[in-house]
């Protein structure tokens, strides 16, 4: 990763992941701007699970992309572990991602052509890891979430809820400190929404918890949270810790 100067970096509260200050997030739509985030002031601790809901329109989905790093904002400033993301480059932004930031989408997206190992593995190529330690933390993480008897299947040959298992795995092959999911459950029944949000619950009782924040609609998912944020036009309206 790039190295930060003094500039790209800032002291934050010990225990903070993530700090938001102030921050704003413009779009222009033909000759109309549209204003998705404004003056949002955010703190989220290492090691916590947030939910962030709203209706469509509110915001969510700009600051999961803020948060995951495929963004930065129009105005205010976001620290990532003291760094400051809202300064950072494409280069250092793109490392990030791969190191330390893992992706869930309701859609998936696996590589059809892939097994489930290597939908896994892939993920690893970008830092240079071995071929033998690829496949080996593929299998092992597939293992992790109850598919060890799925690595050598194609995504066309599992379950909606068996391929989100594959893409929680494939978002854990970099040892991230944070995961970022995106209506995680949207594409799949209660059965297998339960299950998806028990793997993720679990993620949290390591001795080094993963941060975990997911934008979702579903109120089974915001309840396995530890704290709910809701959004309304932009600006957060409501920041409850549930003591889940």
């Amino acid at each position: 990763m790039e190295e930060p100067n003094e500039t790209d970096r800032q002291a934050t509260a010990p225990g903070v992941l993530f700090e938001l200050r102030g921050v704003e997030r413009r779009y222009q739509r033909g000759s109309a701007p549209v204003v998705a985030l404004h003056g949002v002031n955010l703190d989220v601790p290492s090691g916590d699970f947030l939910s962030i809901e709203g209706p469509s329109g509110s915001g969510k989905s700009t600051l999961l992309l803020l948060l995951g790093a495929l963004e930065v904002p129009t105005a205010g400033s976001i620290c990532f572990d003291g760094q400051r993301l809202d300064r950072a480059g494409d280069a250092a932004l793109t490392r990030m991602r791969a190191e330390r930031i893992g992706f869930v989408f309701q859609q998936f997206n696996l590589v059809p052509t892939l097994t489930a190992a290597d939908n896994v593995a892939v993920a690893m190529v970008a830092l240079g890891t071995a071929r033998a330690e690829r496949r080996e933390r593929a299998r092992s993480l597939l293992e992790q979430v109850g598919l060890e008897h799925r690595t050598d299947h194609l995504p066309s040959r599992l379950s909606g809820g068996e391929q989100q298992r594959v893409a929680i795995a494939r978002a854990l092959a970099n040892r991230p400190q944070v995961i970022v999911a995106d209506e995680p459950t949207g594409n799949l029944d209660s059965a297998n929404a339960a299950e998806i949000m028990r793997i993720l619950s679990e993620l949290q009782d390591d001795e080094h918890p993963v941060t975990i924040v997911v934008a979702t609609h579903d109120e089974g998912v915001a309840t396995r949270a530890r704290r709910r944020i809701r959004l309304r036009d932009g600006t957060i309206v409501d920041d409850v810790a549930t003591g889940t």
